[in-house]
């Protein structure tokens, strides 16, 4: 979507997004596929340079997307009505921004018309992330990475 045609998102409230709508916010960044860590005593949430198994980590796309809560159990299927309960979800989240009132960066594909903008930009995690597959459990407090 170009910005010469309706900029949805400024203009419909989250839980009135067709399907269509909803995916097209994602910016493909991947940041919210690979691990974090919260820690306990702060409820501060650290992201690792680690990836869900299913993320392709040159395209930042899952693998299996369908059937990703069915491969990957602790998966969150993000809706309007889990996003209060996902502080997780990185700052510049489209679903978050959205969510707290803010536009969308300049770099967004929605707004650029350039899929691979959020890529060009240094915004995603693509060429930056190991599989989960690839990494032991204790070794991903030595992973955090500020993405």
């Amino acid at each position: 979507m170009l910005m010469t045609e309706s900029a949805f998102w400024k203009t419909k409230p989250l839980t009135a997004l067709n399907h269509s709508e909803w995916e097209s916010l994602c910016d493909g960044c991947g940041k919210c596929c690979v691990l974090k860590l919260e820690d306990e005593d702060t409820g501060c949430v650290h992201y690792t340079d680690v990836a869900c198994t299913l993320l392709d980590g040159a395209h930042c796309r899952c693998k299996d997307y369908e059937n990703r809560k069915i491969r990957v159990p602790d998966c969150i299927r993000l809706t309007p009505e889990t996003l209060e309960q996902l502080p997780w979800m990185p700052e510049t989240c489209a679903y978050r921004l959205i969510y707290e009132g803010k536009d969308l960066p300049p770099w967004h594909p929605l707004i650029t018309g350039d899929a691979d903008s959020t890529h060009k930009a240094g915004q995603s995690v693509a060429g930056k992330v190991v599989s989960e597959d690839d990494i032991d459990e204790e070794a991903l407090p030595s992973r955090i990475k500020i993405w």
